[in-house]
Formats: structure tokens, C-alpha cells, sequence
């Protein structure tokens, strides 16, 4: 592997593993304690923290994909439209303040269910910071292309 890039874009592929984990430490309380998952709150926020830490480990991975490249047909509308793309990337800012503000409520404050979850939203909200420099990488593309084919 001469080339680094490269090797970033295969490695974005664990983004996947990471993801499913994630899925699965939110649905283990039901799949394994059916009956009373739902007695046993502080258990089901100790798994919801533990996905809430895979899913941000998979959205920093995802990070490393190639930026030049519109995954979807759904993403390169809101690409193609300026209005759209500065929409996108607001809510992005809105969700990682939202994240990363909770998770230090919990991380300093006295609220147990936050205490629980603090780590979790705070990995997820530093995911979504590099998925949100990805984002801003993405659209500058993408709107330098537009301009090159206009010409």
C-alpha cells in the first residue's frame, strides 16, 4: 500500500462492524431480558451508552472516506442545491451541540441517566464532528464540479 489514501478509504470500511455493534447494544436489553428490560433502567442506559460509543466510533470511521464521492442519489440532491446543503450542514452543528452539551451535563452534573449516557454522547458528538468536516469537504466538491461543468 504505496498509497495512503488508500489505505484511509479501505479502513473507513470498519465503520461497518462498529455500526452493527452499536445496533446490537441497543437492542440487546429487549432480546435478552424481554420480559423486564424496562424494570432495569439503569442497565438498558449502560448498553444504550455502550451503542451510543459504537455508533460514534463508526461515524469517525466513516469520516475517512473518500469526500469526492456522493454515496447516494438522496445526498446529491441536497449537494446540488446550496440551500439544502447549508440546511444539512446547520442541523449537523444543531445535533453535535446537542451531543456534546449533554454528555458533559452528564459528565459533570448529577442527573444519573446523563451520568450513564455522558461518554456515549460525547464520543457520538466528536463522530459527528469529523462526519460534519466530511460534509463541508463533500459539498465544497461538489460545488467546484458544478462550477467547472457550467464553464
Amino acid at each position: 500500500m504505496n498509497d495512503p489514501k488508500r489505505l484511509f478509504h479501505l479502513v473507513s470500511y470498519l465503520q461497518y462492524p462498529c455500526m452493527l455493534l452499536g445496533l446490537y447494544f441497543c437492542y440487546k436489553p429487549v432480546i435478552t431480558n424481554v420480559d423486564g428490560f424496562l424494570n432495569n433502567i439503569d442497565a438498558l442506559l449502560v448498553e444504550f451508552n455502550k451503542a451510543r460509543v459504537f455508533i460514534g466510533l463508526g461515524t469517525s470511521l466513516s469520516t475517512l472516506q473518500d469526500t469526492t464521492k456522493v454515496q447516494n442519489k438522496f445526498s446529491q440532491r441536497i449537494y446540488d442545491n446550496p440551500r439544502k446543503t447549508k440546511f444539512f450542514l446547520w442541523v449537523m452543528v444543531v445535533q453535535i451541540l446537542i451531543y456534546i452539551t449533554l454528555g458533559f451535563v452528564g459528565l459533570f452534573g448529577s442527573y444519573k441517566f446523563l451520568q450513564e449516557l455522558a461518554f456515549g454522547l460525547i464520543a457520538l458528538g466528536v463522530g459527528f464532528i469529523g462526519m460534519l468536516k466530511s460534509a463541508i469537504e463533500m459539498a465544497d466538491y461538489q460545488r467546484k464540479k458544478k462550477l467547472v461543468l457550467k464553464d
